[in-house]
């Protein structure tokens, strides 16, 4: 059953990644692995790391999951597929308690129980997404796929035949008589139920909330010997709705339907997004879906942050630094260049997570953010020398930038940090100019972080961006960074006049 609808998230089948690709190269370096380490904590039943490893191509599948998005940002929308999933969850749990108990009359009640929360969750969810107006194309496709569905022979076939077995267990009345070591089963007779009388001769003196004095026993999964032979007993004195139930569980083996456990897993994806992006829009910070274009590279984004840092630093309490960036005409390179550990890095992550996440079809971090659909996505940050791998730092940096410049085209986008920063100077400065040359000569989007600010005027395509610092205590950075002309002096010249030891300062102590 067709319908139109195969995924919530991929608007057509070729979109589908082959298998479950593992994490791209760039993960990592960008710190998009603790992102969606933290999206999908409690979720690692749905194997959701897969999905988020796999970017669209194109600006109309990227469209349909901003629209299927927007919807989950609806209450009632997010409310009726959340409930969906809480059955869908305790109808897999039931399956696989199923698989594990011994006893076949045990083991075909619980697999009854997770057909029951399946069939509910199902009818529920068509019910309630029935009811409402629904703008994007795939909440609208998967309706009309689940309306379809709850009306086939097959799923009201089997609606009717679960609760056909479940009235028929729920029917059976017996009694137990103990005498020692002796257990006799049989129907029972009309006896009083003495649990009801007492209930109701004490229901006079309830005064609102009361304390439960009952004693409360341990369920086991399992059942125990004698319960075993108890309920073995039962089914000799009532064969009809065991042969019912026995034929249930022969007949429906694989009763859930391939698009329904699709959407259930896949539909976690904005779930579990949704849930992060609120968790940080209480503490304040901005969140948007980004403009995107194929043709035009001028990028815009205002009040950007570092998703991963944003989420540590909310968690402790300490404040979120956002920047800005802006790419316009032939600009196509950011060159970043400030203090250590004044927000470089940061502010060149920030920028590549922003073209991955936008490539998900996600609302991204910043207040207002236009970007270029690049191709790929390309990483090439400082790490430390590899003993084993037989060749120097130098060595090592040259052969993954030559790899990146040789894989890369012009709708790529490359994320540089600190590169070179293991050889000499005027090493640095020629091998890095040889490479700005590359990345001009492809026209790509670049961020180049690097601690040689010559790199910031190197042709009409670079634009300089500097780490800011406090203008009265220079060696506190204020984390933030500002598109202007690079001064490789300007951080020395602060610390100097702070400590008063500039020429002018030294000069006026000393005196004539």
């Amino acid at each position: 059953m067709d319908m139109g609808f195969h995924s919530i998230l991929f608007q057509r089948t070729e979109d589908r990644p082959a298998g479950e690709p593992g994490a791209p190269a760039f993960f990592r370096d960008l710190n998009l692995d603790q992102v969606v380490r933290t999206i999908t904590a409690g979720r690692e039943e749905y194997q959701l790391d897969a999905l988020f490893h796999s970017p669209l191509g194109d600006l109309d599948s990227i469209a349909y999951r901003q629209e299927v998005m927007r919807e989950f940002e609806r209450a009632e929308v997010s409310g009726a597929v959340r409930a969906f999933a809480a059955r869908m969850r305790t109808c897999r749990q039931r399956l696989a308690e199923a698989g594990k108990r011994r006893d076949p009359h045990q083991q075909r009640r619980t697999f009854l129980g997770a057909v029951e929360q399946y069939c509910e969750g199902v009818v529920r969810l068509e019910e309630a997404l029935g009811a409402l107006e629904l703008s994007a194309r795939g909440m609208a496709w998967f309706r009309k796929y689940l309306a379809a569905y709850v009306r086939s022979p097959a799923f009201t076939r089997l609606v009717s035949e679960t609760r056909r077995v479940q009235a028929g267990l729920a029917s059976i009345q017996y009694c137990m008589h103990v005498d020692g070591r002796t257990v006799t089963v049989r129907p029972a007779e009309g006896e009083t139920d003495y649990g009801a009388e007492v209930e109701r001769t004490f229901e006079r003196f309830r005064r609102g909330t009361v304390k439960d004095h009952r004693c409360r026993f341990e369920s086991w999964p399992d059942l125990n010997h004698v319960e075993a032979q108890v309920l073995e007993r039962v089914a000799q004195l009532f064969p009809e709705p065991f042969q019912l139930l026995a034929a249930f569980a022969a007949e429906h083996p694989g009763f859930l339907d391939p698009g329904v456990a699709r959407f259930d897993r896949e539909v976690q994806f904005y779930l579990a997004w949704r849930e992060h992006v609120e968790a940080l829009q209480r503490a304040g910070l901005p969140f948007c879906y980004p403009v995107l274009s194929a043709t035009s590279k001028e990028v815009v984004g205002r009040e950007t942050f570092d998703l991963a840092l944003a989420w540590r630093l909310v968690r402790e309490r300490a404040p979120v630094v956002c920047n800005d960036f802006l790419l316009r005409g032939q600009e196509r390179i950011l060159v970043v260049t400030g203090p250590n550990q004044g927000g470089k890095t940061t502010f060149a992550r920030t920028f590549g997570q922003l073209h991955f996440l936008a490539r998900l079809g996600c609302p991204v971090p910043g207040a207002e953010v236009s970007l270029f659909l690049c191709d790929r996505l390309f990483t090439q940050f400082e790490k430390e020398e590899d003993l084993g791998a037989g060749r120097g730092k130098l060595r090592d940096d040259l052969v993954r930038i030559r790899r990146i410049l040789d894989e890369a085209t012009s709708n790529s986008l490359v994320v540089l940090n600190e590169i070179f920063s293991s050889t000499t100077l005027d090493d640095a400065v020629f091998l890095s100019r040889m490479v700005m040359t590359r990345l001009s000569r492809l026209d790509l989007l670049a961020v180049c972080v690097t601690f040689l600010s010559e790199l910031a005027t190197f042709d009409e395509k670079c634009v300089s961006v500097v780490g800011e610092v406090d203008a009265v205590n220079p060696v506190i950075r204020t984390f933030k960074l500002e598109r202007r002309p690079a001064d490789g002096l300007a951080y020395a010249l602060a610390v100097a006049e702070k400590h008063r030891v500039t020429r002018a300062r030294i000069e006026e102590r000393l005196g004539p």
